[in-house]
């Protein structure tokens, strides 16, 4: 979709509490000639059609001198927004859902204001912390929402490439334009390891595995002329393998919220999508940005879709070909279902079988008749008990 004037430069999904589905743009004006300043958008998401509003249900409109927009971090209350942009720092936006109305308040940011662009922002997964990394190399980890500084690092990296933190909250995940990646304990900002890779091996994308029984790290990987995802053991921090995915440079990487799925984009324009449990591509979209790089791939917080832009091609809404998951109710009928079955076999079984509790025998019917093995025990076969 291409509503609205200028070129998409970032997006992601909002993950709203009342099962809202929104996605928020970032649009900056590359246009010649052009004078026109960056804004944010907020569509709503139609799950019949799998598509996005034709208009925004909200617009903010950036002045000029702050450049345009680079990247964007929901929180994952879905309350919290913040945008880094070439010239402006990051900016805090509130989002404030009345029924239908939407309202989008903006918000300084003393610690992260003046930075310069930010290459990649994360929060962490139970909201409570926030990350930034920016061109400059320099690598911050915020209290959320106090915004107290954990971690002020200048010269973490040449330059933050992504980053990504663990499911529990724990690690923070960092990897640099030179090729390596360190790892960060999210609490007080100490450094923990650098992933070992070979001369010939560039780490540049990272996500850790989030459907909580699987404890790694996937890097997309440039092995020479080849493009790998390595999976790391964060027990151990050490590598255990990779596989060929893409198969060619990845400019972007996501995984779903319940971690089944990984997925890559690359830079002219494809998408593919593994399942994490085989490590095999269940979904692949060729030329979806044909001959651009993708620059925002993210999964939809409640469905099997994905949000992907680019700066030729706008956003583009995709429904994977992928297994349908099991819904709640399915679940509870599948219940039911087995224990009225099971039901049925046990009244079947009880009809049919010559039990000793079955209906007594008539008057004219002679009774079962029980061995007695010892005389000495005829009145009570099983002896006095002591109770």
């Amino acid at each position: 979709m291409e509503s609205g004037q200028g070129t998409v430069t970032c997006g992601s999904w909002i993950r709203r509490p009342e099962n809202l589905n929104l996605a928020v743009l970032g649009r900056s004006s590359k246009k010649k000639n052009s004078a026109s300043p960056s804004v944010l958008e907020i569509f709503s998401f139609d799950t019949e059609t799998t598509s996005l509003s034709t208009s925004p249900q909200v617009t903010y409109v950036f002045e000029e001198i702050e450049g345009e927009l680079v990247t964007i971090a929901v929180h994952p209350s879905g309350d919290d927004l913040v945008c880094s942009s070439t010239k402006g720092g990051c900016k805090l936006f509130e989002l404030q859902c009345q029924e239908t109305n939407l309202k989008l308040l903006a918000k300084d940011l003393p610690p992260l204001q003046d930075v310069g662009p930010q290459t990649c922002m994360a929060f962490s997964v139970d909201g409570s912390k926030f990350a930034t990394g920016g061109v400059d190399g320099r690598l911050r980890i915020l209290e959320w929402p106090s915004l107290r500084i954990i971690l002020d690092e200048p010269k973490a990296h040449k330059s933050v490439r992504d980053m990504d933190f663990s499911l529990d909250s724990e690690f923070l995940a960092s990897t640099s334009t030179d090729g390596s990646a360190r790892i960060w304990k999210a609490e007080d900002g100490s450094p923990v390891v650098s992933l070992t890779r070979n001369s010939d091996e560039k780490i540049e994308l990272c996500r850790f595995s989030k459907d909580g029984t699987k404890p790694f790290l996937f890097c997309a990987v440039q092995k020479g002329d080849k493009a790998v995802t390595a999976v790391f053991d964060i027990s151990t921090w050490n590598k255990i393998g990779y596989k060929r995915l893409l198969r060619k440079p990845a400019s972007i990487m996501s995984i779903s919220l319940d971690g089944k799925y990984l997925a890559l984009g690359s830079k002219d324009g494809d998408v593919c999508v593994a399942e994490v449990k085989k490590m095999e591509v269940s979904h692949l979209s060729k030329r979806l940005h044909l001959g651009t790089c993708i620059t925002s791939l993210e999964f939809c917080p409640g469905q099997r879709v994905v949000l992907t832009t680019s700066n030729e091609w706008g956003a583009v809404v995709t429904k994977l070909n992928v297994p349908a998951d099991w819904k709640e109710w399915q679940i509870y009928l599948l219940l039911v279902v087995l224990f009225l079955a099971s039901a049925v076999a046990f009244y079947i079984f009880f009809q049919k079988s010559d039990s000793f509790w079955n209906v007594p025998p008539g008057r004219d019917q002679p009774g079962k008749q029980f061995e007695i093995l010892d005389p000495q025990y005829s009145e009570d076969a099983f002896g006095p008990v002591d109770m």
